[in-house]
C-alpha cells in the first residue's frame, strides 16, 4: 500500500470514528453540497452544528438513555 493509500485509509477511520461518537463532519458536508447539489450554498459550520445537534435531539427513543 503506498502512504497515500494509508493516509486515505486513516481519514476514513476517522471519519468513522467521529460518526460513532456523533461529532459532526463539516468539511464532508461541504464536499457532498458542492458535488451533489450545484448552485447551493452550504450551511455555515455553526448552522451545520446546530442542524445536526437539533436531528439528533429530536427523535425520541433513538438514543440509548
Amino acid at each position: 500500500m503506498t502512504l497515500e493509500g494509508v493516509r486515505a485509509s486513516i481519514r476514513r477511520a476517522a471519519q468513522v470514528v467521529r460518526r460513532v461518537v456523533g461529532v459532526p463532519d463539516y468539511d464532508t458536508y461541504v464536499a457532498h453540497v458542492q458535488a451533489c447539489h450545484p448552485g447551493t450554498v452550504p450551511l455555515t459550520q455553526q448552522e451545520f452544528e446546530r442542524a445536526r445537534l437539533e436531528d439528533r435531539y429530536s427523535r425520541p427513543g433513538q438514543r440509548c438513555c
